[in-house]
């Protein structure tokens, strides 16, 4: 049978591990809205465009002429993939939430079986 000691350390590792990946996701899904911020102005922006306005591509060092037409498709695109993406982080964050919960209401578990088991060997 596990100590209470090895118990209580196991859990506070596990819980440790789930805040870390909780921070990631965090970080992750701050990321994602500020991607989707900038595409959501990059698409604003190419509503004010006339037919006759040139879009440029960065590639590498250099501007390259790009369709019009094809450069609102790539931005649409990348804003429904940023928005799944987020949605995805999302339920992420939720799940690591909830786990981390569960393991913090354990940890409290075991210190509070640990702290009964100590008062009763000082009243033996």
């Amino acid at each position: 049978m596990i100590s209470l000691q090895e118990r209580l350390q196991k859990a506070t590792d596990e819980y440790k591990k789930l805040e870390q990946d909780l921070n990631s996701a965090v970080e992750n899904r701050q990321r994602l809205d500020a991607q989707l911020t900038e595409n959501e102005q990059v698409q604003k922006e190419f509503s004010t465009l006339k037919p006759a306005n040139t879009v440029y591509k960065l590639i590498g060092p250099v501007l390259v002429p790009q369709d019009q037409a094809e450069a609102k498709s790539n931005v649409q695109k990348r804003l429904e993939f940023i928005k799944s993406e987020i949605k995805r982080v999302e339920k992420v964050l939720k799940d690591l939430g909830e786990k981390s919960e569960k393991a913090k209401a354990e940890i409290v578990h075991i210190q509070a079986l640990n702290q009964t088991q100590q008062q009763a060997a000082i009243g033996e």
